[in-house]
């Protein structure tokens, strides 16, 4: 059969005629082999991970997973490791709430009109390259010490994703789309929320889920201000005393973070754009 095929294509080929066409057939995924792709590739790291610690064999440079997991209960029971996270969090999810929303706004704003885009694009464009660690001495001058710069400096840091991917997002809607909706009687703010916002949510959503991992990595950095609370206070203090292993502790907490954010929006992304769902090639 297969032979007859390729004759078949090299007769077509000689009269120039179209060559039959082929199916090109994607694999299944299932949701069942994702995970458990996604949750091998973990294993597989910590497998990596307590190999090297056991050849290395000191405990201040690099312990092993299971010595680092034993070292959480005295952390939980006498340091309130859970309360300084949870303190953390609120931190993060503050500065988040308040950056992601001004660089939604901006971002529509620019993207819609010209306008917008000639006056916020390039003030935003200057900014987002300023050092964050840079700007902290003069949120404490500007806001004084508590937890106010800290907020406003991983407000600014989520800023700046969220209004890069909203901008995109909205510029690249499809004007085609846009013109066809305004001649059924669509303008203004019904053509902003029924069409552009929809048709850019996914590039909306990919902003978020940037910023978010971001506001941990600002976390770090405001956290090392003055901190009395929170998991960058034992970090301080961990480091201050050479305790190498509660250091490794709270660098993991901080991995779990990026992991359980990561996670989050990857489920607002699939509830939200259900239409989306086997679209990309795999």
């Amino acid at each position: 059969m297969q032979h007859m095929t390729a004759s078949s294509n090299e007769a077509s080929q000689a009269t120039g005629e179209l060559e039959t066409p082929r199916v090109r057939r994607q694999p299944k995924r299932t949701r069942s082999r994702t995970l458990a792709l996604r949750i091998g590739s973990l294993l597989f790291l910590f497998a990596v991970w307590w190999i090297v610690a056991l050849c290395i064999d000191d405990v201040n440079q690099l312990p092993t997973p299971i010595e680092i997991f034993d070292h959480f209960g005295p952390l939980i029971s006498h340091d309130d490791l859970l309360g300084n996270m949870a303190f953390s969090l609120w931190l993060a999810f503050r500065g988040f709430l308040i950056g992601s929303a001004i660089g939604f706004a901006l971002g529509v704003a620019a993207g819609l009109t010209i306008l917008g885009e000639e006056v916020i694009d390039a003030p935003m464009q200057m900014i987002r390259v300023v050092p964050y660690a840079a700007l902290l001495p003069l949120f404490v001058l500007w806001f004084g010490l508590g937890d106010t710069p800290k907020v406003a400096l991983i407000a600014l840091a989520c800023a700046f994703p969220t209004y890069l991917q909203s901008y995109l997002a909205v510029r690249n809607v499809d004007r085609k789309v846009v013109e066809a909706s305004r001649t059924f009687g669509l303008s203004g703010i019904r053509l902003l929320r029924e069409v552009t916002l929809p048709m850019a949510l996914p590039g909306i959503l990919s902003g978020l889920r940037f910023a978010g991992s971001v506001s941990v990595l600002a976390l770090v950095i405001a956290e090392q201000l003055n901190a009395d609370r929170g998991i960058g206070a034992l970090l301080i203090a961990a480091q201050g005393y050479e305790q190498w292993l509660t250091v490794f502790c709270i660098v993991v907490v901080y991995m779990a973070f990026g992991i359980l954010i990561d996670l989050f929006f990857r489920v607002v992304e699939h509830l939200s754009t259900p239409w989306r769902v086997g679209v990309a090639l795999r």
